[in-house]
């Protein structure tokens, strides 16, 4: 077995332990006298996902792919497909998306680059692929499941750059980790530590912790942060699994505040809550300047949450069973329920105040709130 598998392995056999046939009986849906309409804008078939599979929102564009290699870019005001393809191939990532390239990675390690919906290049990846690529500045930039991360030209597959960090842990979380631009830097996760990168170069720029591993051996001290990250102003939000949460001054490239949280999905952030479920799906909302609790919500334990996303003054997050909360963001009362098909494959993202939400069942869903 080589150490890519192995980290995979290993680190899928974390997360399974978390669902295991011990695992808490969930919580019923509680009874509550809606306050808030929410209606079914239109509704899209593209395929199921049989793990993460992120959307790529850019102007005018939403890009989802499926776990057997369709990928489609959809207008997400009107529904309408802009273009489709099938890739060939099982996809163990994707997609990103700029609006015009748009990159995916099959489960046999191949980075596969479009251009409009058609074939560009492909290139043969070293390792192991979980979380979507990013296509920003005409670059693609691949991160693998060893915490490398490698820079691509997106017009010709030239590669750039490699950027690894010496003597990383050597387990691996197997969930989307993350890959993001703030600006003009390029963020990305290297165990619990939040790495903004030269995207021209790959040299480090800044680095913050959310915290020191803690535990006994190599499995308890899995602290891999979570993606997506998500903007709080001039801070980015994070989850470092089984350590804490917490938000980084990317202006100075250092931990604004972190609070212990054992967790394994990412967070909700705007300019003043930063929200996020526990292991055991407790829901905390807290103060995004300070780290403060607001609000801690208890109802939803052991329904497996979802990401959740802050929809103006709301809060939307997904379950095991398909259904979809929506909470006031000021208190967690619960305003609104909708069922979807399934449990969501990926984040949640708002585009122009209409709510994108991906299911397992292989249908996307644009929601608007009245």
């Amino acid at each position: 077995m080589t150490w890519r598998a192995g980290a995979v392995l290993v680190a899928a056999a974390v997360l399974a332990g978390c669902g295991s046939s011990s695992k808490p009986t969930p919580a019923s849906l509680e009874s509550f006298t809606p306050s808030q309409t929410v209606r079914t804008l239109w509704s899209v078939r593209v395929g199921k996902a049989e793990g993460p599979m992120s959307m790529a929102v850019s102007a005018g564009a939403v890009a989802v792919a499926s776990t057997d290699g369709q990928v489609v870019s959809i207008d997400p005001a009107t529904g309408r497909e802009r273009w489709k393809a099938d890739v060939g191939a099982k996809l163990s990532a994707g997609v990103g998306s700029d609006g015009r390239y748009a990159a995916v990675v099959t489960a046999d390690n191949e980075l596969v680059v479009l251009d409009g919906g058609k074939p560009l290049w492909r290139d043969r990846l070293p390792g192991r692929v979980i979380t979507a690529p990013l296509v920003a500045g005409e670059r693609v930039f691949v991160q693998s499941v060893d915490r490398s991360v490698r820079a691509y030209d997106a017009q010709d597959g030239r590669w750039l750059w490699n950027f690894q960090r010496p003597g990383t842990d050597p387990l691996a979380l197997a969930q989307s980790g993350v890959l993001a631009a703030f600006r003009d830097t390029l963020v990305v996760g290297v165990g619990s530590r939040l790495i903004g990168l030269d995207p021209l170069r790959g040299t480090v720029r800044s680095e913050a912790s959310l915290g020191l591993p803690r535990g006994t051996n190599e499995v308890e001290r899995l602290s891999d942060l979570v993606g997506p990250p998500v903007r709080s102003d001039d801070d980015l939000c994070v989850r470092a699994f089984q350590l804490s949460v917490g938000c980084v001054d990317m202006n100075r490239g250092a931990l604004r505040w972190s609070r212990p949280q054992a967790g394994y999905q990412g967070l909700a952030a705007d300019d003043r809550i930063v929200v996020g479920a526990d292991s055991a799906d407790r829901l905390t909302a807290w103060r995004a300047e300070s780290g403060e609790v607001i609000w801690r919500i208890d109802r939803f334990q052991h329904r497996a949450l979802s990401t959740p996303v802050l929809w103006g003054g709301l809060i939307a997050v997904g379950d095991y069973d398909g259904q979809l909360h929506v909470l006031s963001s000021s208190d967690g009362r619960t305003v609104a329920r909708v069922s979807l098909d399934g449990a969501l494959s990926g984040a949640p993202k708002v585009v122009d105040g209409t709510l994108l939400v991906p299911t397992r069942d292989g249908t996307l869903y644009a929601l608007r709130a009245q």
